[in-house]
């Protein structure tokens, strides 16, 4: 059910033939970038957080990892992620299929600057066995949110400033 809320979503802005699905698990970033066939860095992980009893997004790299400090200087509150219960009834996706289109009226999504070194990413679209191909602008687009943070770590380290590689391995269009 939310694969199709994601697809409505993303075919509604003309996006629709971006959406792939996979024969097999693309729940976590390494399983996503073997579906794929990209590096783990060009999947764009969407992480829930509870904020002032509200239900935020953050999409960030699949490379990067979540700084706590810097996420407490833009949010005001320590980092608490959702539990997988949270996930699926404040935003509207399960865990490993989390992204951020097709959720619940209400949840704020924020991409993070781990993401701007890329030409085109790859969230997941509600399922554990999707995904689909975004320019960054797209991303902006079908997220429904221009609004950038810097609350990531890790990505900007020596040697893993990412390629332009396009991926596309193993991939069935869904349109």
């Amino acid at each position: 059910m939310a694969f199709d809320i994601a697809k409505e979503h993303l075919e509604k802005l003309g996006l629709g033939d971006r959406i792939h699905t996979f024969e097999v698990s693309s729940a976590t970033v390494e399983l996503a970038a073997q579906a794929v066939g990209c590096e783990p860095a060009r999947i764009a992980k969407t992480l829930s957080f509870m904020v002032q009893g509200s239900p935020i997004l953050v999409v960030a790299a699949g490379d990067a990892k979540v700084d706590n400090h810097k996420y407490k200087d833009q949010f005001g509150v320590k980092a608490k992620m959702l539990s997988p219960d949270e996930v699926a009834g404040l935003v509207g996706h399960g865990v490993g299929g989390v992204c951020p289109f097709g959720i619940k009226d209400g949840v704020k999504v924020y991409l993070d600057e781990s993401l701007k070194r890329f030409h085109e990413v790859f969230p997941a679209c509600g399922s554990a066995s999707s995904a689909v191909r975004l320019t960054i602008p797209e991303l902006e687009l079908a997220s429904g949110s221009p609004v950038w943070v810097d609350v990531c770590k890790a990505w900007q380290e020596e040697g893993k400033q990412g390629t332009e590689q396009s991926g596309m391995a193993g991939m069935t269009k869904t349109a």
